[in-house]
């Protein structure tokens, strides 16, 4: 958009995209821990009740996955309003 503009966009464009990309690197990351830690429980027999924080930890980053999705949509319906031709 930025190209076809032929000008930058707006400064909270980028920043809401790259928010949106460290969130997700954020629900990458508390799921790999989930799963090594789930993994590690179930070897060593220990009780279920850990495995809630690491589940309650994905469950809000995927919620603030959800929020920066919003706003990242929102943002590049934005840009692509102030591309089109008027």
């Amino acid at each position: 958009m930025e190209r076809l503009r032929s000008s930058p966009l707006h400064a909270n464009i980028s920043t809401a995209l790259d928010k949106h990309l460290e969130v997700i690197h954020v629900v990458q990351s508390r799921r790999k821990d989930e799963i090594v830690n789930a993994s590690n429980r179930q070897r060593q027999g220990a009780p279920r009740c850990q495995d809630d924080r690491d589940v309650f930890a994905l469950a809000l980053a995927i919620k603030d996955m959800s929020v920066a999705t919003r706003k990242a949509r929102t943002t590049l319906w934005c840009a692509l309003q102030m591309t089109l031709p008027k």
